[in-house]
Protein backbone atom coordinates (compact mmCIF):
# COMPACT_ATOMS: atom_id res chain seq x y z
CA UNK A 1 0.00 0.00 0.00
CA UNK A 2 1.62 3.98 -0.70
CA UNK A 3 -0.34 5.74 2.43
CA UNK A 4 -1.64 8.68 1.29
CA UNK A 5 -0.67 11.61 3.66
CA UNK A 6 -1.88 14.73 1.28
CA UNK A 7 -5.28 14.67 3.28
CA UNK A 8 -3.94 14.22 7.16
CA UNK A 9 -5.97 15.35 9.09
CA UNK A 10 -8.99 16.28 6.40
CA UNK A 11 -12.17 14.27 5.67
CA UNK A 12 -12.48 12.75 2.40
CA UNK A 13 -15.74 11.45 0.01
CA UNK A 14 -14.73 8.14 -1.65
CA UNK A 15 -17.13 7.10 -4.23
CA UNK A 16 -17.15 3.63 -6.01
CA UNK A 17 -16.26 0.47 -3.61
CA UNK A 18 -14.77 -1.49 -6.10
CA UNK A 19 -10.61 -2.40 -6.57
CA UNK A 20 -9.31 1.61 -7.01
CA UNK A 21 -12.25 2.96 -4.56
CA UNK A 22 -11.21 0.75 -1.75
CA UNK A 23 -7.42 1.17 -1.97
CA UNK A 24 -7.83 4.45 -2.16
CA UNK A 25 -10.17 4.57 1.02
CA UNK A 26 -7.30 2.67 2.83
CA UNK A 27 -4.13 4.25 1.70
CA UNK A 28 -6.24 7.53 2.67
CA UNK A 29 -6.81 6.08 6.44
CA UNK A 30 -3.24 4.63 6.47
CA UNK A 31 -2.21 8.70 5.75
CA UNK A 32 -4.09 10.03 8.75
CA UNK A 33 -7.77 11.06 6.62
CA UNK A 34 -10.93 10.51 7.91
CA UNK A 35 -12.69 9.22 5.18
CA UNK A 36 -17.03 8.43 3.64
CA UNK A 37 -17.19 5.69 1.50
CA UNK A 38 -20.27 5.34 -0.22
CA UNK A 39 -21.57 3.47 -3.29
CA UNK A 40 -24.96 3.58 -5.54
CA UNK A 41 -24.75 -0.36 -5.26
CA UNK A 42 -25.53 -2.80 -2.75
CA UNK A 43 -22.37 -4.98 -3.76
CA UNK A 44 -20.40 -2.55 -3.52
CA UNK A 45 -21.48 -1.10 -0.06
CA UNK A 46 -21.21 -4.44 0.74
CA UNK A 47 -17.01 -4.93 -0.07
CA UNK A 48 -16.28 -1.56 1.93
CA UNK A 49 -17.98 -3.45 5.11
CA UNK A 50 -16.56 -6.18 4.36
CA UNK A 51 -13.17 -4.23 5.01
CA UNK A 52 -14.36 -1.87 7.55
CA UNK A 53 -14.19 0.98 6.10
CA UNK A 54 -17.06 3.59 7.06
CA UNK A 55 -20.10 4.19 5.40
CA UNK A 56 -21.93 7.85 4.78
CA UNK A 57 -24.56 8.32 2.44
CA UNK A 58 -23.22 10.62 0.34
CA UNK A 59 -26.89 12.06 -0.66
CA UNK A 60 -27.38 13.48 2.64
CA UNK A 61 -24.05 14.40 4.01
CA UNK A 62 -23.11 17.94 4.39
CA UNK A 63 -20.39 17.71 1.77
CA UNK A 64 -18.94 21.13 3.05
CA UNK A 65 -16.59 19.10 5.46
CA UNK A 66 -15.14 17.30 2.36
CA UNK A 67 -11.76 18.50 1.51
CA UNK A 68 -11.84 16.28 -2.06
CA UNK A 69 -14.23 13.58 -3.70
CA UNK A 70 -12.02 10.55 -4.57
CA UNK A 71 -14.14 9.49 -7.51
CA UNK A 72 -14.06 5.24 -8.95
CA UNK A 73 -12.96 6.03 -12.78
CA UNK A 74 -15.94 4.23 -14.08
CA UNK A 75 -18.17 6.27 -12.70
CA UNK A 76 -19.60 9.51 -15.09
CA UNK A 77 -17.45 12.82 -14.89
CA UNK A 78 -18.90 14.43 -17.80
CA UNK A 79 -20.62 12.67 -20.00
CA UNK A 80 -23.60 11.51 -20.95
CA UNK A 81 -24.30 13.67 -17.49
CA UNK A 82 -22.12 13.44 -14.27
CA UNK A 83 -22.89 11.74 -11.66
CA UNK A 84 -25.27 12.45 -9.10
CA UNK A 85 -21.95 12.96 -6.52
CA UNK A 86 -20.16 14.76 -9.04
CA UNK A 87 -22.77 17.50 -8.91
CA UNK A 88 -22.83 17.67 -5.38
CA UNK A 89 -19.30 18.22 -4.94
CA UNK A 90 -19.17 20.50 -7.56
CA UNK A 91 -22.31 22.63 -5.98
CA UNK A 92 -20.08 22.76 -2.66
CA UNK A 93 -16.86 23.78 -4.47
CA UNK A 94 -14.76 20.58 -3.53
CA UNK A 95 -12.63 18.66 -6.29
CA UNK A 96 -12.91 15.66 -7.88
CA UNK A 97 -9.80 13.38 -8.62
CA UNK A 98 -9.32 9.96 -8.97
CA UNK A 99 -6.73 7.51 -6.91
CA UNK A 100 -4.13 7.89 -9.69
CA UNK A 101 -4.17 11.73 -8.75
CA UNK A 102 -3.70 10.83 -5.24
CA UNK A 103 -0.47 8.78 -6.26
CA UNK A 104 1.31 11.55 -8.33
CA UNK A 105 0.23 13.76 -5.47
CA UNK A 106 2.72 11.85 -3.11
CA UNK A 107 4.85 10.83 -5.14
CA UNK A 108 5.34 15.25 -6.03
CA UNK A 109 6.59 15.48 -1.71
CA UNK A 110 9.89 13.15 -2.59
CA UNK A 111 13.00 14.69 -3.86
CA UNK A 112 13.31 14.30 -7.02
CA UNK A 113 16.75 12.82 -6.76
CA UNK A 114 15.25 10.00 -4.80
CA UNK A 115 11.74 9.89 -6.70
CA UNK A 116 10.41 6.11 -8.05
CA UNK A 117 10.89 6.63 -11.84
CA UNK A 118 7.19 6.69 -13.51
CA UNK A 119 6.08 5.05 -17.01
CA UNK A 120 2.17 5.68 -17.73
CA UNK A 121 0.61 4.37 -20.92
CA UNK A 122 -2.75 4.73 -22.41
CA UNK A 123 -4.19 4.64 -25.59
CA UNK A 124 -7.16 2.90 -27.43
CA UNK A 125 -5.43 -0.57 -27.97
CA UNK A 126 -2.33 -2.38 -26.75
CA UNK A 127 -1.70 -0.19 -23.99
CA UNK A 128 -1.61 -3.34 -21.66
CA UNK A 129 0.95 -5.19 -23.68
CA UNK A 130 2.88 -2.34 -23.35
CA UNK A 131 2.77 -1.83 -20.33
CA UNK A 132 3.41 -5.24 -19.10
CA UNK A 133 5.95 -5.80 -21.79
CA UNK A 134 8.11 -2.56 -20.48
CA UNK A 135 7.48 -3.73 -16.79
CA UNK A 136 9.07 -7.15 -18.03
CA UNK A 137 11.57 -5.58 -19.43
CA UNK A 138 12.86 -3.45 -16.27
CA UNK A 139 12.93 -6.55 -14.41
CA UNK A 140 15.76 -7.79 -16.34
CA UNK A 141 17.72 -4.88 -14.59
CA UNK A 142 17.69 -5.74 -11.57
CA UNK A 143 15.15 -2.74 -10.50
CA UNK A 144 12.32 -3.31 -8.31
CA UNK A 145 9.12 -3.03 -10.83
CA UNK A 146 5.60 -2.54 -9.75
CA UNK A 147 3.09 -2.74 -12.23
CA UNK A 148 -0.73 -1.82 -12.17
CA UNK A 149 -3.26 1.39 -12.97
CA UNK A 150 -5.84 0.07 -14.85
CA UNK A 151 -4.01 -3.49 -15.24
CA UNK A 152 -3.50 -5.45 -11.84
CA UNK A 153 -3.75 -3.78 -8.93
CA UNK A 154 -4.59 -0.19 -8.16
CA UNK A 155 -2.23 1.96 -7.76
CA UNK A 156 -2.62 2.57 -4.65
CA UNK A 157 -2.57 -1.00 -3.38
CA UNK A 158 1.59 -1.08 -5.23
CA UNK A 159 4.39 -1.37 -2.96
CA UNK A 160 5.18 1.86 -0.70
CA UNK A 161 7.67 4.55 -2.72
CA UNK A 162 10.64 3.58 -0.51
CA UNK A 163 10.37 0.38 -2.02
CA UNK A 164 10.14 0.63 -5.66
CA UNK A 165 12.57 1.88 -8.28
CA UNK A 166 9.85 2.40 -11.03
CA UNK A 167 6.34 2.23 -11.49
CA UNK A 168 4.85 0.98 -14.47
CA UNK A 169 1.25 2.38 -15.29
CA UNK A 170 -1.94 1.72 -17.89
CA UNK A 171 -4.09 4.52 -17.53
CA UNK A 172 -7.56 4.89 -19.19
CA UNK A 173 -9.35 7.82 -20.41
CA UNK A 174 -10.77 7.36 -17.01
CA UNK A 175 -8.05 7.71 -15.21
CA UNK A 176 -6.65 10.28 -16.56
CA UNK A 177 -9.66 13.20 -16.61
CA UNK A 178 -9.67 12.21 -12.80
CA UNK A 179 -5.44 13.27 -12.68
CA UNK A 180 -4.85 16.58 -13.00
CA UNK A 181 -1.38 16.84 -12.01
CA UNK A 182 -0.32 13.82 -13.90
CA UNK A 183 3.36 13.94 -14.58
CA UNK A 184 5.28 10.47 -15.22
CA UNK A 185 8.91 10.46 -16.32
CA UNK A 186 7.71 8.71 -19.52
CA UNK A 187 4.59 9.00 -21.12
CA UNK A 188 3.39 6.66 -24.06
CA UNK A 189 0.29 6.99 -25.95
CA UNK A 190 -0.08 4.19 -29.01
CA UNK A 191 -3.04 5.22 -30.71
CA UNK A 192 -6.45 6.73 -30.82
CA UNK A 193 -9.58 5.67 -32.82
CA UNK A 194 -13.32 5.88 -31.81
CA UNK A 195 -13.66 4.41 -28.25
CA UNK A 196 -15.48 5.31 -24.71
CA UNK A 197 -17.76 8.25 -26.73
CA UNK A 198 -20.72 7.18 -24.13
CA UNK A 199 -18.49 8.49 -21.71
CA UNK A 200 -16.86 11.60 -23.35
CA UNK A 201 -19.02 12.86 -25.75
CA UNK A 202 -16.84 13.41 -28.89
CA UNK A 203 -13.63 12.19 -30.92
CA UNK A 204 -12.29 15.17 -30.06
CA UNK A 205 -12.62 15.19 -25.99
CA UNK A 206 -11.60 11.80 -25.86
CA UNK A 207 -8.68 12.73 -27.89
CA UNK A 208 -8.38 15.81 -25.73
CA UNK A 209 -8.14 13.36 -22.41
CA UNK A 210 -5.76 11.50 -23.62
CA UNK A 211 -3.63 13.87 -24.66
CA UNK A 212 -3.00 15.46 -20.77
CA UNK A 213 -1.09 12.18 -20.38
CA UNK A 214 1.25 13.32 -22.74
CA UNK A 215 1.14 17.02 -22.36
CA UNK A 216 2.72 16.29 -18.70
CA UNK A 217 5.42 13.77 -19.35
CA UNK A 218 9.02 14.51 -19.02
CA UNK A 219 9.51 12.30 -22.36
CA UNK A 220 6.60 11.50 -24.67
CA UNK A 221 6.72 8.05 -27.29
CA UNK A 222 3.28 8.51 -29.46
CA UNK A 223 2.29 6.67 -32.34
CA UNK A 224 2.50 8.32 -35.45
CA UNK A 225 -0.10 6.02 -37.16
CA UNK A 226 -3.48 8.21 -37.12
CA UNK A 227 -4.19 11.42 -37.39
CA UNK A 228 -5.11 12.41 -33.60
CA UNK A 229 -1.94 11.13 -32.25
CA UNK A 230 0.26 12.87 -34.83
CA UNK A 231 -1.38 16.33 -34.24
CA UNK A 232 -0.70 15.71 -30.60
CA UNK A 233 2.74 14.88 -31.20
CA UNK A 234 3.69 17.72 -33.41
CA UNK A 235 1.74 20.19 -30.80
CA UNK A 236 4.58 18.61 -28.03
CA UNK A 237 6.98 19.47 -30.24
CA UNK A 238 6.15 22.67 -30.94
CA UNK A 239 6.72 23.78 -27.31
CA UNK A 240 9.86 21.85 -27.75
CA UNK A 241 9.63 18.80 -25.59
CA UNK A 242 11.26 15.99 -26.16
CA UNK A 243 9.32 13.37 -28.19
CA UNK A 244 9.87 10.09 -30.29
CA UNK A 245 7.33 8.57 -32.55
CA UNK A 246 6.34 5.49 -33.47
CA UNK A 247 5.89 4.52 -37.19
CA UNK A 248 4.44 0.95 -38.36
CA UNK A 249 5.44 0.17 -41.96
CA UNK A 250 4.24 -2.73 -44.50
CA UNK A 251 1.03 -3.18 -41.99
CA UNK A 252 -2.72 -3.73 -43.74
CA UNK A 253 -4.39 -2.12 -40.60
CA UNK A 254 -2.52 1.24 -41.05
CA UNK A 255 -5.71 3.66 -41.25
CA UNK A 256 -6.14 5.94 -44.46
CA UNK A 257 -4.73 8.75 -42.55
CA UNK A 258 -1.59 6.83 -41.55
CA UNK A 259 1.72 9.20 -41.52
CA UNK A 260 3.63 10.40 -44.92
CA UNK A 261 6.64 10.43 -45.53
CA UNK A 262 6.50 14.33 -45.99
CA UNK A 263 4.69 14.39 -42.57
CA UNK A 264 7.42 12.48 -40.86
CA UNK A 265 10.49 14.30 -42.56
CA UNK A 266 8.34 17.20 -40.23
CA UNK A 267 8.32 15.31 -37.40
CA UNK A 268 12.13 15.36 -37.60
CA UNK A 269 12.82 18.33 -38.50
CA UNK A 270 10.45 19.65 -35.26
CA UNK A 271 13.23 17.79 -33.35
CA UNK A 272 11.30 14.22 -33.00
CA UNK A 273 12.50 11.09 -33.33
CA UNK A 274 11.26 8.21 -35.38
CA UNK A 275 10.95 4.32 -34.33
CA UNK A 276 10.70 2.04 -37.08
CA UNK A 277 8.27 -1.12 -36.66
CA UNK A 278 7.16 -3.29 -39.82
CA UNK A 279 5.42 -6.54 -40.58
CA UNK A 280 8.26 -8.71 -40.33
CA UNK A 281 8.41 -8.12 -36.81
CA UNK A 282 11.70 -5.75 -37.02
CA UNK A 283 11.84 -2.59 -34.15
CA UNK A 284 14.71 -0.10 -35.58
CA UNK A 285 15.89 3.74 -35.06
CA UNK A 286 15.49 5.68 -37.92
CA UNK A 287 18.85 6.03 -38.94
CA UNK A 288 19.03 2.21 -39.04
CA UNK A 289 19.95 0.71 -35.78
CA UNK A 290 18.15 -2.49 -35.20
CA UNK A 291 16.70 -2.23 -32.01
CA UNK A 292 14.81 -5.75 -31.68
CA UNK A 293 14.19 -8.65 -33.43
CA UNK A 294 10.84 -10.39 -32.64
CA UNK A 295 10.05 -13.25 -35.28
CA UNK A 296 9.20 -16.60 -33.71
CA UNK A 297 7.62 -14.89 -30.53
CA UNK A 298 4.50 -16.32 -30.08
CA UNK A 299 3.36 -13.54 -27.40
CA UNK A 300 4.36 -10.73 -29.59
CA UNK A 301 2.83 -11.72 -32.92
CA UNK A 302 1.57 -8.87 -35.47
CA UNK A 303 3.01 -5.59 -36.45
CA UNK A 304 0.76 -3.96 -33.94
CA UNK A 305 2.71 -5.54 -31.28
CA UNK A 306 6.23 -4.59 -32.91
CA UNK A 307 4.25 -0.58 -31.93
CA UNK A 308 4.16 -2.05 -28.62
CA UNK A 309 7.57 -3.37 -28.03
CA UNK A 310 8.92 -0.85 -29.51
CA UNK A 311 7.00 1.97 -27.30
CA UNK A 312 7.71 -0.87 -23.83
CA UNK A 313 11.81 -1.44 -25.67
CA UNK A 314 12.12 2.74 -25.79
CA UNK A 315 10.72 4.06 -22.53
CA UNK A 316 12.45 1.62 -20.36
CA UNK A 317 15.81 2.94 -22.07
CA UNK A 318 14.65 6.64 -21.50
CA UNK A 319 14.91 6.29 -17.96
CA UNK A 320 18.48 6.81 -16.82
CA UNK A 321 18.52 4.93 -14.25
CA UNK A 322 21.14 4.87 -11.28
CA UNK A 323 24.25 4.18 -11.93
CA UNK A 324 24.62 0.94 -10.21
CA UNK A 325 21.95 0.29 -12.59
CA UNK A 326 21.20 -0.69 -16.29
CA UNK A 327 21.17 3.04 -18.36
CA UNK A 328 18.40 2.10 -21.22
CA UNK A 329 18.74 6.03 -22.38
CA UNK A 330 18.85 6.47 -26.31
CA UNK A 331 22.22 8.47 -26.17
CA UNK A 332 23.41 4.82 -24.24
CA UNK A 333 24.24 2.07 -26.15
CA UNK A 334 27.15 0.63 -24.12
CA UNK A 335 25.92 -1.29 -21.09
CA UNK A 336 26.27 -4.76 -21.32
CA UNK A 337 22.85 -5.51 -19.90
CA UNK A 338 21.48 -4.47 -22.61
CA UNK A 339 21.17 -7.32 -24.80
CA UNK A 340 20.12 -9.12 -21.70
CA UNK A 341 16.93 -7.06 -21.68
CA UNK A 342 16.56 -7.58 -25.54
CA UNK A 343 16.34 -11.37 -24.61
CA UNK A 344 13.92 -10.85 -22.33
CA UNK A 345 11.41 -10.21 -25.18
CA UNK A 346 11.40 -13.99 -25.95
CA UNK A 347 10.43 -15.07 -22.49
CA UNK A 348 7.75 -12.31 -22.63
CA UNK A 349 4.89 -14.49 -21.60
CA UNK A 350 1.67 -12.54 -22.75
CA UNK A 351 -1.60 -10.94 -21.73
CA UNK A 352 -4.63 -13.47 -20.77
CA UNK A 353 -7.46 -12.52 -22.91
CA UNK A 354 -5.00 -10.52 -25.74
CA UNK A 355 -3.80 -12.88 -28.62
CA UNK A 356 -3.08 -15.47 -25.87
CA UNK A 357 -2.36 -18.89 -27.79
CA UNK A 358 -4.59 -21.82 -25.33
CA UNK A 359 -3.21 -24.45 -26.89
CA UNK A 360 -4.62 -26.73 -29.34
CA UNK A 361 -6.87 -29.80 -31.13
CA UNK A 362 -4.86 -31.67 -33.17
CA UNK A 363 -3.48 -28.73 -35.81
CA UNK A 364 -6.82 -26.36 -34.86
CA UNK A 365 -5.41 -23.49 -32.80
CA UNK A 366 -7.19 -22.24 -30.54
CA UNK A 367 -6.38 -18.44 -29.80
CA UNK A 368 -8.07 -16.23 -27.06
CA UNK A 369 -8.46 -11.79 -27.78
CA UNK A 370 -11.75 -11.67 -25.83
CA UNK A 371 -9.83 -7.76 -24.80
CA UNK A 372 -10.77 -7.13 -28.34
CA UNK A 373 -13.39 -4.90 -27.26
CA UNK A 374 -13.57 -2.88 -30.71
CA UNK A 375 -13.31 -3.81 -34.41
CA UNK A 376 -9.96 -1.27 -34.18
CA UNK A 377 -8.26 -4.03 -31.86
CA UNK A 378 -9.74 -7.10 -33.70
CA UNK A 379 -8.23 -5.69 -36.99
CA UNK A 380 -4.66 -5.96 -35.28
CA UNK A 381 -5.99 -10.02 -34.63
CA UNK A 382 -6.84 -10.38 -37.76
CA UNK A 383 -4.25 -9.05 -39.77
CA UNK A 384 -1.83 -11.04 -37.63
CA UNK A 385 -3.33 -14.70 -38.70
CA UNK A 386 -3.44 -15.71 -42.89
CA UNK A 387 -5.86 -17.55 -44.85
CA UNK A 388 -8.86 -20.14 -43.76
CA UNK A 389 -9.52 -18.09 -40.30
CA UNK A 390 -12.07 -19.39 -38.04
CA UNK A 391 -13.53 -16.32 -36.17
CA UNK A 392 -15.87 -15.53 -33.24
CA UNK A 393 -17.70 -12.64 -32.73
CA UNK A 394 -20.00 -10.62 -31.51
CA UNK A 395 -21.89 -9.01 -28.32
CA UNK A 396 -22.62 -5.67 -27.36
CA UNK A 397 -21.24 -3.85 -30.70
CA UNK A 398 -19.93 -0.44 -30.62
CA UNK A 399 -20.32 2.57 -32.92
CA UNK A 400 -19.47 1.47 -36.97
CA UNK A 401 -19.82 -2.36 -35.97
CA UNK A 402 -17.61 -4.45 -38.15
CA UNK A 403 -17.23 -2.37 -41.21
CA UNK A 404 -14.17 -1.46 -41.10
CA UNK A 405 -12.71 -5.23 -40.93
CA UNK A 406 -14.02 -5.70 -44.40
CA UNK A 407 -10.81 -6.01 -45.87
CA UNK A 408 -10.08 -8.57 -44.05
CA UNK A 409 -13.28 -11.00 -44.39
CA UNK A 410 -11.01 -12.20 -47.62
CA UNK A 411 -8.99 -14.49 -44.77
CA UNK A 412 -12.09 -15.68 -43.09
CA UNK A 413 -13.29 -19.24 -43.65
CA UNK A 414 -16.16 -19.01 -41.61
CA UNK A 415 -17.70 -16.71 -38.92
CA UNK A 416 -19.60 -17.15 -35.92
CA UNK A 417 -21.55 -15.20 -34.40
CA UNK A 418 -22.48 -14.65 -30.50
CA UNK A 419 -24.64 -12.16 -28.35
CA UNK A 420 -26.80 -9.09 -29.13
CA UNK A 421 -24.74 -7.62 -32.29
CA UNK A 422 -25.69 -11.10 -34.37
CA UNK A 423 -28.74 -9.45 -36.81
CA UNK A 424 -26.19 -6.75 -37.43
CA UNK A 425 -23.08 -8.39 -37.69
CA UNK A 426 -24.70 -11.21 -39.60
CA UNK A 427 -25.61 -8.80 -42.44
CA UNK A 428 -21.73 -7.25 -42.94
CA UNK A 429 -20.61 -10.34 -43.34
CA UNK A 430 -23.19 -11.37 -45.84
CA UNK A 431 -22.93 -8.32 -48.16
CA UNK A 432 -19.25 -9.31 -48.31
CA UNK A 433 -20.42 -13.46 -49.19
CA UNK A 434 -18.61 -14.69 -45.52
CA UNK A 435 -19.90 -17.78 -44.40
CA UNK A 436 -21.34 -17.68 -41.06
CA UNK A 437 -23.30 -19.49 -38.34
CA UNK A 438 -25.20 -17.62 -35.80
CA UNK A 439 -24.09 -19.67 -32.69
CA UNK A 440 -25.94 -17.36 -30.02
CA UNK A 441 -23.96 -18.25 -27.43
CA UNK A 442 -20.06 -19.38 -26.52
CA UNK A 443 -19.96 -22.47 -26.17
CA UNK A 444 -22.36 -23.27 -29.45
CA UNK A 445 -19.83 -21.15 -30.86
CA UNK A 446 -16.53 -23.39 -29.73
CA UNK A 447 -18.13 -26.43 -30.38
CA UNK A 448 -19.27 -25.35 -34.28
CA UNK A 449 -15.41 -24.00 -34.67
CA UNK A 450 -13.42 -26.98 -33.61
CA UNK A 451 -15.89 -29.26 -35.98
CA UNK A 452 -16.07 -27.07 -39.14
CA UNK A 453 -12.08 -26.25 -38.51
CA UNK A 454 -10.60 -30.11 -38.23
CA UNK A 455 -8.23 -31.38 -39.42
CA UNK A 456 -6.64 -28.15 -40.00
CA UNK A 457 -4.38 -26.56 -40.06
CA UNK A 458 -6.48 -23.83 -39.03
CA UNK A 459 -6.79 -21.01 -36.22
CA UNK A 460 -10.24 -20.62 -33.95
CA UNK A 461 -9.82 -16.83 -33.04
CA UNK A 462 -12.00 -15.14 -30.35
CA UNK A 463 -11.61 -11.69 -31.07
CA UNK A 464 -15.17 -10.30 -30.79
CA UNK A 465 -15.20 -6.72 -31.83
CA UNK A 466 -17.27 -5.72 -29.46
CA UNK A 467 -18.02 -5.34 -25.09
CA UNK A 468 -18.83 -8.45 -23.27
CA UNK A 469 -21.78 -7.05 -21.25
CA UNK A 470 -24.96 -8.68 -22.75
CA UNK A 471 -23.49 -11.92 -22.15
CA UNK A 472 -20.84 -11.52 -19.31
CA UNK A 473 -19.40 -9.84 -16.37
CA UNK A 474 -16.25 -8.69 -18.51
CA UNK A 475 -14.25 -9.42 -21.15
CA UNK A 476 -12.32 -11.48 -18.83
CA UNK A 477 -15.23 -13.40 -17.46
CA UNK A 478 -15.54 -14.12 -21.58
CA UNK A 479 -12.05 -14.87 -22.12
CA UNK A 480 -12.19 -17.26 -19.21
CA UNK A 481 -15.20 -19.14 -20.36
CA UNK A 482 -13.80 -19.47 -23.99
CA UNK A 483 -10.54 -20.49 -21.93
CA UNK A 484 -12.64 -23.56 -20.20
CA UNK A 485 -15.13 -24.37 -23.39
CA UNK A 486 -11.65 -25.02 -25.51
CA UNK A 487 -10.05 -26.85 -22.42
CA UNK A 488 -12.71 -29.40 -22.41
CA UNK A 489 -12.87 -29.85 -26.31
CA UNK A 490 -11.48 -34.01 -26.60
CA UNK A 491 -7.96 -34.18 -27.32
CA UNK A 492 -7.42 -30.37 -26.02
CA UNK A 493 -3.65 -29.67 -25.81
CA UNK A 494 -2.55 -26.45 -23.94
CA UNK A 495 0.12 -24.60 -25.51
CA UNK A 496 3.79 -25.46 -24.39
CA UNK A 497 2.60 -29.23 -23.54
CA UNK A 498 3.66 -32.14 -25.84
CA UNK A 499 0.61 -34.58 -27.42
CA UNK A 500 0.44 -37.82 -25.85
Amino acid sequence: MIPVTTFAGRTVAVFGMARSGLAAARALIAGGATVACWDDGERGRASASVARLPLVDLREADWSRFAALVLAPGVPLTHPEPHWAVKRARAAGVEVIGDTELFFRELALLPEASRPKTIAITGTNGKSTTTALAAHLLSSASTQVEMGGNIGEAVLGLHGLNEVDVYVLELSSYQIDLTPTLAPDVGILLNLSPDHLDRHGTMEHYSEVKERLIVGSKTAIVGLDDHWCREIALRRLANKRETLGIHIIEDATRPADAVSDAELTVFKKAGGQVILANANDEIWLDGGEELAELRGIPTLKGAHNAQNAAAAICAARQLGLTSNRIDFRLTSFASDYYPQALRRLRSYPGLHHRMELLGSVGDVAFVNDSKATNADSTAKALNSFGAGLHWILGGKAKDGGIESLTGFFGGVAHAYLIGEASDTFAKTLAAHGVLFTRCGTLARAVDEANQNAAPGPATVLLSPACASFDQFKDFEDRGDQFRKFVQALPGFVPYGAKAQ
